[in-house]
């Protein structure tokens, strides 16, 4: 038996459902592996599908798909190459279970199944696989490894039985979403399981967008010592060779160079390129369209899509009103022309006209109200979904966490399209994105150097400029009360008297948390978004449209 162990960690972006793409980059991630020279190539949680799977493991010839896949890579280790640990469905009679699968030799060598089952949040895991048993470690050549998937090493019960079994290190295949800190979250919680155990621990992770939820990537090996010896980058797919000796009884990791950690608000923007990326590509959407109102939402949305897409894949519209001011104009077209993106001008006011000469006889004796207001919102989302389905773009929404949270948009208006890359993101947030990205250009970014949108499109008053002199906050609280007190009550799921105690006004609270809850059924009719916080609204914070009980604490 040898005194060194390498274990290349395979961070890959799975395309979910694509079995037949996954197999082929499992395959070029163990070539590479073996290039570096390694003994084992681990792979992340469900590779071979794609994490979460979903309703999808319900369909047996998708699981037999999967089985076939991983019989081949089974046979491919015939070659005398590194052994492979892969994740994806194991059915065993009625049970069908979320797996890691060791293979070596030609063969399948190992299995086991994910114990702790997560149900919370963006998981639900129990509604589709069954819970397998607390794991023993993994014999692999003449090594005791102690393989767990993702939730396994949330809690103490899986790493605390392995350790007791025999295992030489912790080893967890995962899809792990991103949330704002949660990387700083992931490697404190995993000294926890290192200190429990007195053992080194593997974080194996992929890397991708996949519908709301991204996946960051940002693998790492802790020592037993709880020093952290590898950092692998954060969305980036990556193979890293880990070099492994015994040490005395222990095995140690020998350290190397550790990818940088990227700052709060790269890693947001970041994230939000991700996700669309592989919203838009994987999906096979030519490019995207956008409304570009010369306002801080859609100039950031827009340089999102730039570097995430590049240039060439963004079109945005100017969709002017008889509301719509000079300087709106003028800073869509500066945001454009920053951008490098076309950006062509459709004026609404036409459909203003006949969408009011219709309606008059049904409208007559009654005063102008939000009604008119919200036609011209509905006007630009016709327009714009016109275009869409002409072209084939998807139509990329603008709105942020704060409007999305109040009811602050309109239904079958500017909530028109396909994906929003700010669906989780307050509109404070929004500010200091845009401030953000007119100083640095993120790694991987197909846009441009330098500012991306004119100060003024920052600094401005917010308005949704539907009536004359209109700001956002004629009918919200300053945005830095509104989501402070947002958070408290979505992140936070803290009550009114909660809030009061930190200083907030109670008038001011119930008035938010009756806009809150009123706006649920919009929310239920919203594209899909990246998921940013750990409440995004959809998937994590799930509330009943017919609801009563805000009226039991007006």
């Amino acid at each position: 038996m040898s005194d060194t162990l390498k274990i290349a960690i395979a961070q890959l972006n799975p395309h979910e459902g694509q079995v037949v793409h996954n197999l082929a980059g499992i395959r070029r991630a163990r070539a590479e592996g073996a290039r570096q020279g390694a003994d084992l190539v681990v792979t992340p949680e469900f590779s071979i599908a794609g994490y979460p799977p979903e309703d999808l493991v319900r369909k047996p010839a998708f699981v037999a798909a999967c089985e076939d896949a991983i019989a081949q890579l089974a046979a491919d280790t015939a070659d005398g190459g590194p052994g492979l640990i892969v994740g994806g469905p194991w059915r065993d009679g009625d049970k069908l279970y979320n797996a890691a699968f060791v293979l070596d030799g030609g063969k399948v060598v190992a299995r086991r199944a994910k114990h702790e089952l997560p149900n919370y949040g963006v998981f639900d895991d129990k509604r589709v696989f069954d819970p397998g048993p607390s794991p023993g470690p993994v014999p692999f050549r003449g090594w005791r490894i102690g393989v767990m998937i993702c939730e396994d090493w949330w809690f103490p019960e899986v790493s605390e039985t392995l350790a007791e079994s025999g295992a030489e290190l912790l080893l967890s295949i995962n899809g792990s979403p991103y949330e704002v800190d949660k990387h700083t979250h992931r490697v404190a919680l995993a000294v926890h399981r290192v200190v429990e155990t007195d053992l080194p621990f593997v974080f194996a992770a992929q890397v991708c967008g996949q519908d709301e939820l991204v996946f960051e990537g940002a693998s790492f090996v802790l020592n037993a010592d709880r020093s952290l010896a590898v950092q692998m980058p954060h969305f980036e797919e990556a193979v890293t060779l880990t070099e492994w000796r015994r040490d005395g009884e222990r095995l140690l990791c020998t350290p190397q160079p550790l990818a940088p950690e990227p700052e709060r608000l790269e890693s947001i923007y970041r994230c939000m390129m991700l996700g669309l990326s592989d919203y838009v590509r994987k999906n096979r959407f030519p490019g995207v369209i956008l409304g570009l109102s010369g306002g801080i939402d859609s100039a950031l949305s827009a340089a999102v899509a730039v570097d995430a897409l590049g240039p060439d894949m963004v079109r945005s519209f100017m969709l002017p009103s008889p509301y719509t001011g000079q300087d709106s104009l003028d800073d869509a077209a500066a945001c454009a022309s920053l951008l490098g993106i076309p950006c062509d001008s459709v004026s609404i006011t036409p459909a203003m006209e006949a969408f009011n000469a219709a309606l008059a006889p049904i409208f007559a004796g009654r005063q102008a109200d939000i009604t008119e207001e919200n036609i011209q919102s509905r006007a630009r989302g016709l327009i714009l979904m016109a275009i869409s389905n002409k072209l084939g773009h998807m139509v990329l929404t603008t709105g942020n966490k704060s409007e999305m949270s109040v009811g602050y948009a309109t239904l079958y208006g500017d909530m028109c399209g396909g994906y929003s890359v700010l669906k989780d993101v307050y509109k404070t947030t929004v500010f200091e994105l845009c401030h953000w990205r007119n100083a640095n250009r993120p790694k991987g970014a197909l846009g441009p150097d330098g500012p991306v949108m004119p100060l003024r499109v920052i600094t401005k008053p917010p308005s949704a400029e539907l009536k004359p002199n209109q700001t956002d906050q004629d009918s919200l609280p300053p945005y830095d009360e509104l989501d402070a007190i947002l958070q408290g009550l979505v992140e936070g799921e803290q009550s009114v008297d909660a809030l009061v105690e930190k200083g907030f006004d109670r008038a001011t609270i119930l008035r938010v948390w009756k806009m809150l809850d009123r706006a649920e059924y919009k929310r239920r009719q919203a594209p899909p978004g990246v998921k940013i916080t750990p409440r995004a609204f959809g998937r994590d914070r799930r509330y009943p449209i017919t609801n009563g009980f805000t009226a039991l604490i007006a």
